[in-house]
Order: C-alpha cells, then structure tokens, then sequence
C-alpha cells in the first residue's frame, strides 16, 4: 500500500511507515503523478481532490485532516467509490481561544464590556456552537444563524437578515459550499449596522473581500481569498489578521491528525483505531470574562501575530505552515 501525505500534517511521521509506503509532499505541490500509484491521500486544504488529480489513479481513500471539506470534490470522489473522511469538530476549542482573544483585544482597544455589544454567529455547528455558549456565559447579547440546524431541530435560530440588523458583531463559522459562498457581500453589508464589525474565521470566500473592504465596516480576519495571495490592501485594513491558524492549538492539530489515521485504520484495516499523538488533551472547562481578561495574553498574543502578518504577507505560508500551536487552557 502507498500512501501521499502532506508534509505539513503534525505528529504523523512514524506512524503509517510500518504497514504502508509513505511519501511526505507539499500539500500544494501534490500532483497526478504522485498519485497515480497511490492508494490512499492524507491531505489538508492545500490539496484539491478533483478529477484533474485523481483521474487515473487507484486512490480509494482520502482523509483530511481539516473540518473543511470544500477542497474535496465529493460528487466525484462518490461516483469513483473514494471513500473520504474528515475530522469534524477537530479544532472547534482552538477557533474559541482564537476568537477569545479577538474578543477581549478588541473590547480593550473599543473600552466596552461584553453587555454593551450583541454577537450575531452565522453558523452553528461545533465552533459556532461553543462561541455561542462561550460568548454567552461572558456576557454578550448573543443571536445565531443557523438554517440546517433550525431545520432539523427548531430551537431559538433567527434569519440572517435579522442576525445582521440587530448585531454589533457578525461572526462566520460556516462551512464554504454554493449556498455560502460570498454569503457576505455589498447586500448583506448594507443592512448591517453602520459600525458593525466583521470577524471571519471559516473560509476566505465566504466573505466577499473586495465588499468588505469599500463596506466602511471594520474587520479581523483569519481567512482569505486566494490564499496564500490575499489582498494586500484588505490586509491592511484589518483591525486584527491571521493566516488562517484560528484553530492551530495542539490539541486541535492532535485531533485532526488522529482523526485522519482512525479513520485510514478503519478503512485499510491497521491496527490504529484508538491512536492518539502524545499531546496533552484538551480539558474544556468554564472561564468567566474576568478570567479570560487576565489569561488570554500570557496565553496568545494575537496583536504581535497580527503585526508580524501585516510587516510579512509575502510570508503567508511559512507564517502557517510553521505556527507554534497554542495550547489549549479552557
């Protein structure tokens, strides 16, 4: 058996080798003619799966250790009978402490407190959820977005337009498919607040960058279109950038990685069902809004990060590919 994994994955090396081929490559640089001859792929963001790679290969596996998936073409992968796995929810406390940070940087910087403002969350699945219940607990006016999950559950979800009309900050946690693809543009912006702000940290294109940027809407910005080239101009803008590691904790990088090689051991039949990096795991608890106020800097500085990503944008990759997790305290 042979198997392509990106490079970038943490914690892997070692630990396919006794029972398959293994070739580490750039996410990126993965091309047909590495996989022709491959069985399987271990992948991130940076690889998309589609018939220009997989066309002609015997790949019948593919596991990404991301929660996004929109760089796999499932209609296709489905119609060739690839299996693929994800590793959902993987990072959902790491994308908390980021927006954590975010929050309590920008209620320093803006002299408010949580009660002042009201945090509208577009998406509801297992990041938004926890901000949610986060952001809640802290003291924010909190109103949720969520179609699919009103759908299936009912429950207290409102319209997009009414999240936007009554909220101070706009949050997106979707996943990126055809039905939130530029979910953020020109029309969306105008029925905001005037002073709303936008924070996004799911996928670049869920927001229209360019709407965004004439919107007069002040912004912070884990992800981008067209990374690693985003928009220098949209860069500078922001009141907060990051380059797309709201979720690089240890623990969330350790549970996208076992994830993937539960899922590959399930699938191949290897003897790595309950296989687990030797990371610390998470020990999610409450944190109430004084704690975090005290904590969050000792613990992450994102203004430093920020500042490092708007003096480097030529760095983009390098600034993600080699981040130091944080480590995950709540």
């Amino acid at each position: 058996m042979k198997i392509i994994i990106d490079e970038a994955i943490p914690y892997l090396r070692g630990v396919l080798e006794p029972y398959a081929e293994t070739v580490y490559l750039p996410g990126r640089a993965i091309a047909p003619g590495d996989v022709h001859d491959a069985d399987a792929l271990v992948i991130r963001t940076r690889t998309r799966c589609d018939a220009a790679l997989l066309d002609g290969s015997r790949v019948r596996f593919i596991a990404t250790a991301t929660i996004g998936f929109d760089h796999i073409d499932l209609d296709y992968c489905r119609e060739r009978r690839i299996g693929v796995a994800t590793a959902a929810g993987c990072n959902a406390r790491g994308v908390l402490q980021w927006m954590g940070a975010v929050l309590h940087h920008l209620a320093v910087q803006g002299g408010w407190n949580p009660p002042e403002k009201s945090l509208g969350i577009v998406g509801a699945g297992h990041v938004g959820e926890l901000v949610r219940q986060y952001a809640a607990a802290w003291g924010f006016r909190v109103v949720a977005c969520d179609p699919p999950r009103a759908a299936r559950e009912g429950g207290d979800f409102i319209s997009l337009a009414a999240l936007v009309r009554q909220s101070d900050l706009v949050t997106f946690h979707t996943p990126l498919d055809a039905t939130t693809f530029h979910m953020a543009d020109t029309s969306l912006f105008s029925e905001m607040k005037p002073d709303a702000l936008v924070i996004n940290a799911s996928r670049g294109e869920v927001v229209d960058g360019e709407a965004l940027l004439h919107s007069g809407h002040p912004y912070v910005l884990d992800v981008w279109e067209h990374e690693p080239d985003i928009d220098r101009q949209l860069l500078a803008g922001a009141l907060l950038a990051t380059p797309h590691i709201a979720g690089y904790s240890a623990q969330g990088k350790a549970n996208a990685t076992a994830a993937a090689v539960q899922a590959l051991a399930r699938h191949f039949g290897l003897s790595l069902t309950e296989w687990y990096p030797d990371v610390r795991p998470s020990a999610p608890r409450p944190i109430t809004w004084e704690e975090l106020s005290a904590t969050i800097g000792s613990h992450y500085d994102i203004a430093a990060e920020s500042a490092t990503l708007k003096k480097h944008p030529e760095r983009f990759e390098e600034l993600r590919n080699g981040y130091a997790y944080r480590q995950e305290y709540f």
